[in-house]
């Protein structure tokens, strides 16, 4: 009766509950990082690449190999010799066919198998079709090193977000989901450092990038990190009238633990939620006249010359007051 009543009460909480899209944990192959995004309008894009740039980092976060724009994956080739395809004809499907005719020939069969029914994947070196399979070796490193995501995309002027979590994301039934199945325990470390994050150009007098140098500490483990972002949109005048458009934003930070051991929801990585402003702040430049200067000089100057004054008539009456006060002394 406890344990329920707590759950129950774990439900109240002074933060956005995150969306059902990032509740449901599947089991296909992945791959350490991936850039997903969406709006308010629906659009999606998924393991965003064409701007995206990964880098392959030590624990310390040191580079271990040159940075690589990687390309979406639209087939794959399996290496068999003569005699595996003499003999094997149709390989199994661990349980997961719908039929008895259904054939899983590779390793992406058998993980398409498991994700259509929506089961959890066994442990990858126990299936004979994946055990030459890369995404083994990849899902093995990505307990063991770090990972650089740096580039740009372009998203709509409405409300979104964009989410780093580790795992390959798909669409089920227009249901945004990752496959966090090997990641979920506390083995997987979500601590990250944002080096820069803007929503267009960088001014220095305003608060472009408010974000830059922050670290998000994952103490125990499978973290999930949320950043809720307001948008102001922002337009800057310089002196020859050129017109820059970019974006201000003020951020709330929040994290909660995801691993297996506890009942909270959601899915281990960084997740950026934002909306923009009504409103918007507009900057201009401008140079001071002469008349301008003058005037401030002659502020100046007058404020000088008025203080002058006041210091003096102090000195003058004081130094009156101790003359006074020595005559009546020897007066006396």
């Amino acid at each position: 009766m406890s344990s329920h009543l707590m759950n129950k009460f774990k439900q109240f909480d002074a933060y956005a509950k995150t969306l059902e899209d990032f509740k449901v944990k599947t089991a296909t192959g992945a791959t350490n990082l991936v850039l997903d995004a969406m709006d308010s309008s629906g659009e999606q894009h998924l393991q965003m690449d064409h701007n995206i740039h990964k880098r392959r980092l030590d624990l310390d976060g040191n580079p271990i190999e040159e940075p690589k724009k990687e390309e979406i994956a639209i087939s794959s080739t399996v290496k068999q010799n003569t005699s595996e395809l003499a003999t094997v004809t149709c390989g199994s499907c661990y349980g997961a066919a719908f039929k008895d005719s259904q054939c899983c020939n590779t390793c992406e069969d058998v993980k398409e198998a498991y994700r259509i029914r929506r089961w959890a994947l066994p442990d990858l070196a126990t299936i004979v079709q994946c055990k030459d399979d890369e995404s083994l070796e990849k899902a093995n490193l990505a307990l063991k090193e770090g990972c650089q995501i740096y580039g740009y995309m372009e998203v709509n002027r409405v409300g979104g977000s964009f989410h780093i979590a580790p795992g390959k994301s798909f669409t089920i039934n227009h249901v945004h989901v990752h496959d966090v199945q090997p990641y979920s325990s506390s083995a997987f470390n979500t601590t990250h450092i944002i080096q820069h994050l803007s929503f267009g150009s960088d001014i220095k007098s305003a608060n472009t990038a408010p974000l830059d140098g922050v670290k998000g500490i994952a103490k125990e483990g499978a973290v999930m990190f949320q950043y809720y972002i307001k948008i102001v949109p922002t337009m800057y005048v310089k002196l020859d009238k050129t017109v820059l458009h970019t974006n201000q934003f003020s951020v709330t930070r929040h994290q909660k633990s995801v691993s297996n051991i506890n009942s909270e929801s959601g899915m281990p990585g960084a997740f950026f939620s934002y909306e923009l402003s009504p409103l918007m702040v507009k900057y201009t430049e401008k140079e001071r006249s002469i008349g301008h200067f003058a005037t401030n000089i002659c502020a100046i100057i007058g404020g000088v010359f008025t203080v002058a004054g006041i210091l003096d008539t102090l000195l003058y009456h004081s130094l009156n007051a101790f003359h006074n006060k020595i005559v009546l002394g020897k007066a006396g």
